[in-house]
């Protein structure tokens, strides 16, 4: 069987079938607000939360402190622009590294 991708690490069931709906309608935004019965706006707001979830998924998973603000944000414990700031911040002191050009927003 293979292995789960990095970025697929903490989607909920919820998240997939957003990612599938998404992929089935090409990507209209309008199309997917219509089939959730909400504005476009909202269906913006969840798909940019879920991109930052995706993309704290593929963040250094072996290294504590990027675990610890990925798990923050998507728990909504953290402001993806906070973390962002942290793990620069993080950077600037030279202990760890992350992967070059790793952002939450």
């Amino acid at each position: 069987m293979a292995e789960i991708p990095a970025w697929m690490n903490g989607l909920t069931p919820e998240d997939l079938a957003f990612v599938r709906h998404f992929l089935l309608s090409s990507g209209s935004l309008k199309e997917m607000a219509a089939l959730y019965g909400v504005t476009y706006p909202t269906i913006r707001l969840r798909l940019d939360r879920l991109i930052q979830k995706i993309r704290l998924n593929e963040a250094a998973a072996d290294d504590p402190f990027v675990a610890l603000l990925r798990r923050m944000v998507r728990d909504h414990r953290l402001e993806a622009e906070a973390a962002d700031a942290l793990l620069e911040a993080y950077r600037q002191t030279g202990e760890r590294r992350g992967p070059a050009g790793q952002e939450f927003s």
